[in-house]
């Protein structure tokens, strides 16, 4: 009887793996299966997520260049205004450096000051100069802020709308696990798995633009700081100017020995 119980139990465990056959591996990529049954309204969801995909990164590399363009115009452009010796030269070039925001800064304070003077002597009023350079600081600031908001739109909305086509979709699950009767974990799973595609989906669209956001948000109070700091240097210049201006001629022959 001992020798019959080992066999015995053998010849049950060779029975019982006869009767569930072993799981079928699918050769096929999951992903694509799942996308392939997927529902109308997993599939508009995925289309406008796309859609808001592709509108983010072109604006990400429009706004990459444009922001490299002005940094680099406004190097050039600030070597230029420190080496010359009179304002007018730098009027007739500035056009060369037009994609930095400096330059917007300097032809608005200049035209200002061409009013007042016709464009020679020392300026009339340095309050209206101010003003002109906070205007156009403003403006330039505007320019380069320029659809930065539908980044910060697609990143703060692209999740929610994943997770509202993984809320159709589990919703879908449950539907079919009550017309059919039955509640098991390979009945669902499908479904499930089928309903994240969408949240993963917008977390992919969100992450980048968010990221992009805060980037050129940083840029954008960078180059605010750079024309201010602009500002001032052109309206210290013109100051120093009208000093010298309303000085004698000895006078400014000691000051310029007292340099030297």
């Amino acid at each position: 009887m001992t020798h019959l119980f080992p066999a015995t139990a053998l010849l049950l465990l060779q029975d019982a793996t006869q009767a569930v056959p072993p799981p079928t591996l699918s050769h096929g990529n999951a992903l694509t299966d799942m996308l392939h049954n997927a529902g109308a309204v997993a599939w508009t969801v995925l289309a406008v997520l796309l859609f808001g995909s592709l509108f983010s990164w072109a604006i990400i590399f429009g706004k990459w260049g444009s922001f490299r363009r002005a940094r680099a115009q406004s190097k050039r452009f600030l070597r230029a205004f420190r080496k010359a010796t009179r304002l007018g030269d730098i009027a007739t070039v500035s056009e060369q450096f037009k994609p930095s925001p400096l330059v917007n800064v300097f032809d608005e304070v200049y035209e200002t000051y061409k009013r007042q003077t016709g464009g020679y002597g020392p300026p009339k009023n340095i309050t209206a100069l101010e003003r002109a350079a906070q205007t156009a600081s403003s403006e330039s600031l505007t320019m380069l802020e320029q659809r930065l908001t539908w980044l910060a739109s697609i990143g703060a909305i692209a999740p929610f709308v994943g997770l509202f086509g993984t809320v159709m979709g589990i919703v879908d699950a449950f539907m079919g696990l009550g017309t059919e009767g039955t509640a098991t974990l390979r009945a669902v799973a499908p479904g499930v798995a089928e309903a994240l595609i969408t949240t993963a989906a917008g977390l992919v669209v969100a992450i980048p633009a968010v990221i992009a956001y805060n980037q050129f948000t940083a840029s954008c109070r960078d180059f605010a700081a750079r024309m201010d700091d602009f500002a001032r240097e052109l309206l210290n210049s013109m100051e120093e100017a009208a000093l010298e201006a309303h000085q004698d001629p000895g006078e400014r022959e000691k000051a310029r020995g007292v340099h030297h």
